[in-house]
């Protein structure tokens, strides 16, 4: 079935996603900057799936090396999953420009730099799939995360640019919306819908092999941005969130 590539596979959801494509007998590339952790998941994966995975090493935001990355995979991936993620601090955002700049680059530049060399090796082949995870907060920008949302809302307007014009390759780009995500590290207890990873894996697989454009994960989230895009402008801006 060939390997799918997971960028950014150092996080829960991610480590899911492999889990899930390596339920269904696809080889795994686990691609993140921590390779000591991924080759341990990568062990797991193979223990308990009887696939074949390799890790490597990728960092979003050595645009430079991005190229050179994606030309060392042998054989080439049949899909890549992106899911190289960063919320960084708002508030440290609004004081210092760096970490303006690298939520950005981590989020959406980042993303753009290598998806762009993927693109044009699948166009060139006319098969594949590309599947972008971004997040509702990209759908409005909010006091307590507008520039993660930013950078958020621009890969979702980039996969939509990207879908338009790799489908004439058939080559299928689906955009996952995700909302807030259980973790070890979080207490979830007081959020709306939260999802688990294992939850969204299996929505990211389903949307893949339906050949979906673009899909919420959990489902109740879309009715959710929908709820809060149609708040008029002179009331969301009084909003404290």
């Amino acid at each position: 079935m060939g390997y799918v590539l997971i960028l950014g596979a150092n996080s829960d959801v991610a480590k899911a996603i492999a889990a899930q494509y390596a339920k269904n007998g696809y080889g795994i590339y686990l691609a993140g900057k921590d390779t000591e952790k991924l080759k341990f998941a990568a062990e797991n994966l193979e223990s308990e799936y009887k696939i074949k995975t390799k890790v490597f090493k990728f960092d979003a935001l050595e645009f430079y090396n991005h190229k050179n990355f994606y030309n060392s995979l042998d054989p080439k991936p049949v899909g890549v999953i992106c899911a190289v993620d960063y919320l960084g601090d708002q508030y440290e955002s609004e004081e210092d420009f760096l970490e303006t700049k690298k939520i950005i680059d981590i989020n959406f530049t980042g993303c753009v730099s290598i998806l762009n060399v993927i693109a044009n090796d699948f166009e060139a082949r006319k098969d594949g799939f590309i599947i972008g995870i971004s997040s509702i907060t990209g759908d409005r920008g909010r006091r307590s995360n507008y520039t993660y949302g930013s950078a958020k809302a621009g890969l979702t307007t980039y996969l939509s640019g990207l879908r338009s014009r790799l489908i004439e390759s058939d080559v299928y780009v689906t955009t996952v919306k995700i909302g807030e995500v259980m973790s070890k590290a979080a207490n979830n207890g007081d959020t709306i819908a939260p999802a688990k990873p294992q939850e969204i894996a299996y929505d990211v697989f389903k949307a893949q092999q339906k050949y979906r454009d673009i899909i919420y994960s959990k489902w109740q989230w879309k009715f959710i941005s929908i709820y809060f895009n149609n708040i008029p402008e002179m009331f969301f801006k009084r909003m404290g969130t």
